[in-house]
């Protein structure tokens, strides 16, 4: 794949830095009933919602870095602030060398932004006809659009897809098609709010590579937030997890596991289907004659461990894996709520 694809080399170390940013929105408080109504005229009420509280973290250009929390934990404020579409209370932002409020014009064109429950392809248009478009708005080089034309169409394959209405898309042949449009001015940095939303298990793992490729090959920087923790895991090898506002983690997977405990799963499948009597291990889930348990290697460590399984009379077979990053994540919310 030709390297004269999706991006050119960045001069800066850093793409993405903020710097003790906060933001404060406002919500006016309503109340019903006559007297209320008119309390509501004269001296309305409202009340501070923190998002952010003093926020701080970068990025670097070639990094895939997952950014991903509870439910209100700020995440899509971060991204909206990143791409220019809010305004910090407090702090300094920096895109790609650049304030994305201030210089936004200039950010927006080395810049890729896609919501998972948002679509920027005209309903009742062909999926051709949205490129065009941005093609003509964005003034896209005629070689550098039919360029990256050809490559999102080889690798999401979408070539069937550009002559069919948006409205009559399935939700993965959407996404990628939105997907593919973003990516058509060659962005340095894309941003990526829920990419897997709602998609099967085919169209997850086809975004996925897709994303990891260009990431390798082009250099494209990748911010991605998600819930589904294992799409995360399989994408990036950097986790922010942010909490009530706050950055409460930044480091790897693994690093997540040892908070909790190094979590792991052992599953042995015994010839007698009889539940077997493992020292220092009580039974989880039981299925056919197959018994799960679950260990923490921070204090049974594995050695250890297999020395006790190799006591252990009629094993068959024996699994042992990490807990589901899904599993250890939950205990951190439970943890941080």
């Amino acid at each position: 794949m030709s390297k004269q694809g999706l991006t050119a080399t960045p001069q800066e170390d850093t793409a993405v830095s903020l710097q003790e940013v906060s933001k404060v929105f406002w919500q006016w408080q309503r109340e019903t009933g006559a007297k209320r109504l008119i309390k509501n005229l004269f001296s309305p009420e409202k009340r501070v919602i923190s998002a952010l509280n003093e926020v701080s973290f970068e990025v670097n250009y070639g990094e895939i870095v997952a950014y991903a929390g509870p439910n209100g934990a700020g995440k899509s404020t971060t991204m909206k602030l990143l791409a220019g579409m809010l305004l910090p209370t407090k702090g300094e932002i920096a895109v790609l060398g650049m304030s994305p409020y201030k210089q936004r014009i200039r950010v927006m064109q080395r810049l890729g932004v896609l919501f998972g429950n948002r679509t920027e392809l005209w309903w009742d248009h062909p999926v051709k006809q949205s490129f065009e478009w941005k093609r003509v708005v964005w003034e896209i080089p005629d070689a550098t659009y039919q360029r990256n034309l050809a490559l999102v169409c080889e690798l999401l394959e979408i070539g069937g897809l550009l002559g069919t209405f948006a409205r009559e898309l399935s939700l993965g042949q959407r996404m990628r098609a939105d997907l593919a449009m973003m990516l058509l001015h060659s962005p340095s940095l894309i941003l990526l709010d829920e990419p897997t939303l709602g998609l099967d298990v085919v169209a997850k793992r086809q975004m996925i590579a897709f994303l990891k490729r260009i990431n390798k090959e082009e250099g494209v920087t990748i911010l991605v937030s998600s819930h589904d923790m294992d799409d995360l895991e399989e994408m990036a090898e950097r986790i922010l997890m942010i909490s009530q506002g706050k950055i409460a983690y930044d480091g790897n997977f693994d690093g997540l596991r040892e908070i909790t405990g190094m979590p792991a799963h052992i599953r042995l499948t015994m010839e007698s289907g009889i539940i077997p009597n493992v020292p220092m291990l009580d039974v989880q889930e039981t299925s056919n004659g197959i018994f799960e348990f679950e260990v923490d290697i921070s204090k049974l460590p594995i050695k250890e461990l297999l020395g006790i399984l190799s006591q252990v009379e009629g094993i068959r077979d024996v699994e042992i894996r990490k807990a589901p990053i899904e599993q250890v994540i939950a205990e951190l919310y439970r943890t941080w709520s």
